[in-house]
């Protein structure tokens, strides 16, 4: 048993019998239920979500290209605002235990600012709920739409985060041109990356090297992510050594959904070779999939069974995905649940971490900023 003094929203004691003098202080008894760190998505789309609407049956499309036109054009048909549609999946998400999110939002000739102005609001009116990061993403390719470099550089300067990409050779036909693109954007506020990119194979090995080189030569070890990396789980021994050695010299992040489909990245060898991988829901009923319930547990399961994870500690290592590497990388710190952190936690119905990730209970009582945010369990004490 353990006990949790929180003050002004940090953790201030933690350990038995911690808090005991402050007998007057307000208490909440978990029940004996097991205390966990909050839960990070390292990667969403709040502005793509369609929750709140009837359900849409899926668009198929079978290039990145296609389903990105297929998306457009159900976006200008939609009804129902950004604001709304983001802000039940928000409510959700915290509800599931989810206390932060690194969100990319779609930045376009088509769309402008706009969906970058809602997310802004989205991020201010729920801070209550969960921390949010975001990434002026250029969903449309920057070069194949020009002004689009424009439009990021102003979505930054208008507060948002990071400075998003895709697929320099699939999507722009550019690698060299795309990246001085980002970079340079990354490089003139003092910005974070964190790049899309779906090309696989060979092609997408290199593309990785290059951005693992400009982060280094622009000074950016640490603050850049490459999300998906499918490459990563097609390359030759060789090829994945140098491709990993290069990652982990530039501390570049890989971010991994484990989507069915596709290859992905072996985070076991990944991690073995010093690079940081995370984890995210990624599309949550949009336009890219019907599916995904916006829960990082059920996330942290699935690459559990694309990785044939099944020990404990696999299940231990899952959950890490989804809580304190997507911490660190989203900079909040370790996730750890420590002195001085944030009062951010989970309270499940279970008796340990790899319970949990196989169990996934309904049940859960969330806690941010020690405010309980999620009352299903426990009681006041």
């Amino acid at each position: 048993m353990v006990d949790v003094v929180v003050s002004a929203g940090i953790i201030a004691e933690i350990g038995p019998q911690a808090g005991a003098s402050a007998s007057d202080v307000p208490g909440f008894d978990a029940g004996g239920a097991l205390l966990l760190p909050g839960l990070v998505d390292g990667h969403i789309h709040l502005d793509k979500t369609l929750i709140g609407l009837p359900f849409i049956p899926h668009i198929p499309g079978d290039s990145v290209a296609k389903r990105i036109d297929a998306e457009k054009s159900l976006r200008r048909k939609l009804e129902m605002p950004v604001e709304k549609r983001g802000g039940l999946l928000i409510e959700k998400m915290s509800a599931l235990g989810t206390v932060a999110a690194r969100s990319h939002v779609d930045i376009d000739t088509e769309i402008g600012l706009k969906g970058l102005e809602a997310e802004l609001w989205l991020k201010e009116h729920y801070r209550h709920l969960m921390d949010i990061q975001i990434v002026a993403f250029p969903q449309s390719g920057i070069l194949r739409d020009p002004g689009t470099a424009e439009l990021i550089d102003a979505a930054i300067a208008a507060g948002a985060d990071l400075v998003g990409g895709l697929d320099p050779a699939g999507i722009d036909g550019d690698v060299a041109g795309h990246l001085d693109v980002v970079f340079g954007i990354a490089e003139k506020h003092g910005v974070g990356v964190d790049l899309h990119l779906h090309d696989g194979g060979a092609l997408g090995a290199f593309e990785i090297r290059q951005i693992a080189e400009r982060t280094i030569a622009a000074g950016l070890q640490g603050k850049v992510v490459v999300s998906h990396a499918f490459s990563l789980g097609e390359l030759t021994d060789s090829d994945f050594g140098r491709t990993a050695e290069l990652l982990a010299r530039a501390d570049v992040a890989i971010m991994t959904t484990g989507p069915g489909g596709v290859s992905m990245p072996p985070v076991k060898r990944l991690r073995a070779a010093g690079v940081r991988v995370f984890s995210g829901n990624d599309n949550i009923r949009d336009a890219w999939s019907p599916l995904g319930t916006g829960d990082l547990l059920e996330r942290a399961a699935i690459l559990c069974d694309r990785q044939d994870y099944r020990s404990d500690e696999d299940l231990e290592l899952a959950f890490r995905l989804v809580s304190e590497e997507p911490s660190v990388v989203i900079g909040r710190g370790s996730g750890h649940l420590e002195v001085g952190a944030p009062a951010d936690f989970v309270l499940l119905p279970v008796a340990s971490i790899a319970e949990a990730v196989a169990e996934r209970p309904r049940q859960r009582t969330v806690f941010k900023r020690g405010r309980n945010v999620a009352p299903s369990a426990g009681t006041a004490a």
